[in-house]
């Protein structure tokens, strides 16, 4: 079964509920060969993905370069690709190491620069544009700008809408994994739309405070990174990863808790995960990162898999959900 296609906000595109996140084959946190990064993104074709999200930041350049070469013999018209400016790569003279201090197993022959100013971003759709082998990016998100709001919105934004006239980039936006500042570029800004990463998820919906009711509001279309908090509600267990460190105690029976009670219904925890952001109108799709053919047709699986109404009612119920939180079914 195809995902269904949703309106990205008032933009004008329309992007499927799964996303496909490229950071995986960018080698993140072990390597994948080229012939299995080109196997996961074909997967996601044959599933029926066409929204693929990646980044400079993404293995130095390596998902980028990865996932252009797997998209070179699609349909141009036929998918919608974001990438990310705010992290310029420089070649670096060190020879040898690696990059996994910053989370990724590829050699470091570059070093991250962070830049949010107008000649920055420039340059960084520019790069983008050539690692990929491409002529133009439908979605540039500004990429982390937490440490660097100011600059951001005076100078990245502004540049950003300059591309955008241009026609080398479609679509405009900001992706973070906090709901604070993307409040603050919804209701300061004219951005197409937002990435939050990990803040709206059946463990955490910070999102839902001020930044989903304002997107709605204002047009800006929502994609969801983040549903499984890193791996707790993938596969909760002791040693799982929230937010990329080691779940702690409480969340990790939360976790628990919420698996025993899908599992009641006959629902994989993954599925409900998945599905759980769409109770907002205001979200149009959830990105996965994956790494493998197999973890691709298995989130292509689990989007679609059943869920009863009585399985969030139950959630509430108990507590694990709390009772104003929106939930698929209540969307018409």
């Amino acid at each position: 079964m195809n995902p269904r296609h949703r309106p990205l906000g008032r933009s004008g595109v329309r992007v499927g509920e799964l996303a496909f996140g490229a950071a995986g084959i960018g080698n993140l946190f072990t390597q994948v060969t080229d012939a299995q990064a080109e196997q996961a993104v074909a997967a996601a074709w044959e599933a029926g993905v066409r929204y693929f999200d990646t980044a400079p930041h993404y293995g130095l350049g390596l998902s980028e370069r990865r996932l252009g070469e797997a998209l070179r013999s699609m349909p141009r018209d036929e998918y919608t690709l974001s990438t990310k400016v705010g992290r310029l790569l420089e070649p670096t003279p060190v020879t040898g190491g690696d990059d996994l201090a910053n989370g990724f197993a590829v050699p470091a022959t570059h070093r991250r620069v962070w830049d949010f100013s107008a000649q920055g971003v420039r340059r960084s759709i520019e790069d983008s544009l050539e690692r990929l082998g491409l002529d133009r990016i439908d979605i540039a998100y500004l990429h982390d700008p937490d440490d660097h709001a100011d600059q951001a919105l005076t100078e990245a934004y502004p540049e950003l809408e300059r591309l955008r006239a241009e026609g080398l980039v479609g679509v405009i936006g900001v992706g973070m994994n906090q709901a604070e500042l993307l409040t603050r570029f919804v209701r300061d800004t004219d951005i197409d739309a937002v990435l939050l990463a990990g803040r709206y998820s059946l463990l955490d919906q910070r999102g839902l405070t001020e930044l989903l009711p304002l997107a709605q509001q204002r047009g800006v279309g929502v994609v969801i990174g983040g549903v499984f908090n890193s791996g707790l509600l993938a596969d909760p267990r002791p040693g799982a990863t929230f937010d990329y460190t080691t779940a702690p105690d409480d969340l990790l029976a939360r976790a628990l808790d919420l698996k025993a009670v899908c599992e009641k219904h006959g629902v994989p925890l993954r599925a409900a995960a998945l599905r759980f952001p769409f109770g907002h109108p205001a979200v149009a799709s959830v990105l996965v990162g994956t790494r493998s053919a197999r973890e691709v047709r298995d989130a292509a699986d689990m989007l679609h898999h059943p869920i009863p109404a009585a399985l969030w009612a139950d959630l509430k119920d108990r507590g694990l959900l709390p009772p104003d939180v929106p939930t698929p079914e209540e969307v018409t």
